[in-house]
């Protein structure tokens, strides 16, 4: 943040000042009493476990300040201010912060692709802009203030991504950033064990465009069948990406060659050849949405482009290791998402060894849970798959979808991760093609890391 003083704070947040200097300059957030500045206050959050209160006098001996929404009174030269809730302060601040930059703001929200959507869109915008983007995964209620105090002047577009684990938060994250432009990737089953139904993921979604700015505008998917059901009815200007020949923006001749996605961009009566860095139809999809805001942001579309063709991106790594060429898919996963990543294994081409998919649970998926892991296997049985490894409970599910519609994939489960990982080393051989894909929580980055050992 610059020139944001305490005075300015307490402003933004109708908090109280117990103690400390009202004119001294704060420039980030702490989240963490081990680290900061002189130019940090701290923000104890009361977690599940712990309160962060009581490290308040620990992270005073780094921090230059500290909210606080336990104490009526305190003592000494760094600034206390009373709040009556932290995690709120810290997004008023970062609302006020927001608000003072004068640059477009594109906000990045969905089930499924947010990071990799958020990354492109920067890549393109790149061509011709100084872009800010979010900062690793920080999408969250906490991470999204985070992310905003290290916006400045300098920056000439910033693309945010935010996410959300129950009703009300997207509308929360939108208001505080106020975007200028909105993109709902799709519509899946990641957190429907809180929110009930894949149509309550769709409204809190659906959310992001409570914050927009009045002349903004919001980029749909028009491939995904809950959000073409806004067409023609937001007040918002709306503009639709994909495959379908109705969407504003759209992909023909899609061919995956030599680790890289070559198609055809349509809009209107442009027609461009383009090249991705990355595989995968998902990422043609994730593509047009970053070529249609460079459009409409007025940045060259062959220059946008070439953006692209240099892009790779932190998810679905393409790995040539001794062992094996290795898809390093192990973020995160879901139905779609999964089912993404074994299209992009099954359409490499000359492939002289075997494609296997190493995979295991996705988690989080509520009651249905198995029924998901099911049709993922179902899914799976219809592509140019040739093993598929598991671990875990549910990803027995995968198997029991796949011999209910094929005997033609071998499957194999294994007991643990330990037990993939030795698996695999004695199995594979330098010409085999390898997806490891799971939640984030089943650890197949362990895996990943012993492969390339």
């Amino acid at each position: 943040m610059e020139h944001m003083t305490i005075k300015d704070i307490l402003a933004a947040t109708g908090g109280t000042l117990l103690c400390g200097d009202e004119n001294k300059e704060i420039r980030e957030f702490s989240i963490d009493s081990r680290t900061g500045n002189e130019e940090s206050i701290f923000v104890p959050i009361i977690g599940e476990r712990v309160d962060a209160h009581r490290f308040i006098d620990s992270a005073l001996a780094i921090n230059g300040a500290t909210f606080t929404s336990e104490h009526d009174t305190a003592e000494g030269e760094k600034p206390w201010i009373r709040v009556e809730d932290t995690v709120k302060a810290m997004q008023q601040v970062g609302t006020c912060y927001r608000d003072r930059l004068n640059l477009p703001v594109v906000a990045v929200t969905g089930s499924v692709g947010k990071t990799t959507t958020r990354e492109m869109i920067a890549a393109a915008l790149s061509a011709e802009k100084n872009v800010f983007q979010t900062l690793g995964n920080q999408n969250s209620q906490v991470g999204v203030p985070l992310t905003l105090s290290h916006m400045t002047k300098e920056h000439e577009a910033a693309v945010l991504e935010i996410g959300m684990s129950e009703r009300g938060q997207i509308e929360t994250l939108t208001n505080m950033i106020r975007p200028n432009i909105a993109v709902v990737t799709m519509i899946g089953v990641s957190h429907i064990a809180q929110l009930k139904s894949q149509e309550n993921i769709c409204q809190e979604k659906m959310d992001i465009i409570k914050g927009l700015s009045d002349d903004g505008m919001i980029f749909l998917n028009g491939d995904d069948p809950f959000l073409v059901r806004y067409r023609g009815k937001l007040e918002k200007k709306t503009l639709f990406y994909g495959m379908s020949e109705d969407c504003d923006y759209r992909a023909k001749e899609i061919r995956n060659e030599g680790g890289r996605t070559h198609f055809v961009f349509c809009c209107n009566d442009i027609e461009m050849n383009v090249v991705l860095g990355t595989m995968g139809e998902h990422n043609v999809r994730n593509a047009l949405v970053a070529l249609g805001v460079a459009h409409q942001m007025g940045v060259n579309l062959e220059k946008a482009a070439l953006k692209l063709t240099e892009f790779h991106g932190q998810r679905q790594q393409l790995i040539r290791c001794d062992r094996c060429l290795l898809i390093d898919d192990t973020y995160n996963a879901s139905p779609d998402s999964m089912r993404a990543s074994v299209h992009v294994l099954a359409s490499m081409e000359d492939v002289k060894g075997r494609k296997i998919a190493a995979l295991s649970d996705m988690l989080e998926l509520g009651k249905n849970e198995k029924d998901y892991h099911f049709e993922v296997g179902e899914f799976i049985a219809g592509e140019s798959v040739d093993e598929v490894v598991v671990f875990g409970e549910l990803s027995d599910e995968i198997l029991n979808g796949i011999r209910s519609k094929t005997d033609k994939i071998l499957l194999t489960k294994v007991e643990s991760r330990e037990a993939m990982t030795r698996y695999l080393l004695e199995n594979i051989t330098p010409e085999d093609v390898v997806l490891l894909k799971a939640s984030n929580g089943m650890k197949l980055n362990e895996v990943a890391k012993a492969i390339q050992q």
